[in-house]
């Protein structure tokens, strides 16, 4: 596939999200934001990734509002901050986002860490009543370990549809991943690039020379070859259309091996109130 027949179509979807987004972590620079969101869309990207602690929902919602896109073909998700996780936080802060984002729903809201007001009862079942008033179409968590993830789907009615981690090459969370499966659970990655390292990785850069990519294209297709969904952060056209191309990488089994075999934990995240 050449990159000139890249589009909106090509983006392989994982039960109807796609499995390439737009991260827009730390995207808060004035007029910035919803200018990459209305890039991006109109590049062909159709899953746009934000949270209530970004402070940039109202700037994504600008962007998704410019991009000359129609909302039913946009996924859009955000992620409820830890200290609003209590039965009341939940549903008050979300019905915030939704009019920060000038949206009717989401596609998906995450439980952003389970960690502080979490309370997998309480908060899951303020999530379940979002999802049965039509606020939000899908439950997902972000940062939760593989006891969390068990703990979550016995407590929610609603199926949890995807775990949101830290995870690139360098970071393959197989224990999440197989957990994931099991539990049937999407996983999405946050910080594919392992936020900038895979630049500097060799092995990364070799598989990248072989077919003529950038590393940060690798990474995503690596990514994409284990069945995650990635949302890399960017900010640039250049950057935001770099990201697009790489679903014009296709890596071979001997590629994802060489990968593999880096056998390497290098976690980027790593706050205090984390689960782990």
């Amino acid at each position: 596939m050449s990159q000139q027949e890249l589009s909106a179509d090509t983006v392989e979807r994982a039960n109807g999200m796609p499995m390439l987004g737009l991260g827009t972590w730390e995207n808060t620079e004035d007029g910035q934001c919803a200018e990459s969101v209305q890039q991006a869309l109109e590049m062909g990207y159709r899953h746009i990734d934000t949270a209530q602690a970004y402070g940039n929902e109202e700037q994504v919602g600008e962007g998704i509002a410019a991009a000359d896109v129609d909302r039913e073909e946009i996924f859009l998700a955000t992620k409820v901050w830890i200290d609003h996780l209590d039965h009341d936080g939940v549903v008050e802060t979300t019905k915030e986002s939704l009019d920060k984002l000038g949206v009717d729903s989401v596609d998906l809201l995450y439980v952003h860490w389970p960690s502080r007001t979490y309370d997998p009862e309480e908060t899951l079942g303020a999530f379940n009543e979002l999802v049965d008033e039509g606020l939000v179409d899908r439950i997902g968590v972000s940062n939760f370990q593989p006891e969390h993830m068990e703990e979550a789907v016995d407590v929610s009615e609603e199926p949890i549809f995807a775990n949101q981690v830290e995870l690139h090459p360098l970071l393959p969370q197989e224990e999440i991943r197989s957990k994931a499966d099991e539990l049937d659970i999407e996983v999405v990655a946050y910080s594919p690039l392992a936020r900038g390292e895979i630049f500097e990785n060799e092995t990364i850069q070799d598989v990248a020379d072989k077919h003529d990519a950038s590393a940060a294209q690798v990474s995503l297709a690596w990514l994409r070859e284990k069945g995650v969904t990635a949302i890399p952060k960017a900010t640039s056209e250049d950057h935001i259309r770099n990201n697009w191309e790489s679903l014009a990488v296709d890596l071979d089994d001997e590629d994802v091996e060489k990968i593999d075999g880096m056998d390497e934990t290098d976690r980027r995240v790593d706050p205090d109130f984390a689960p782990w």
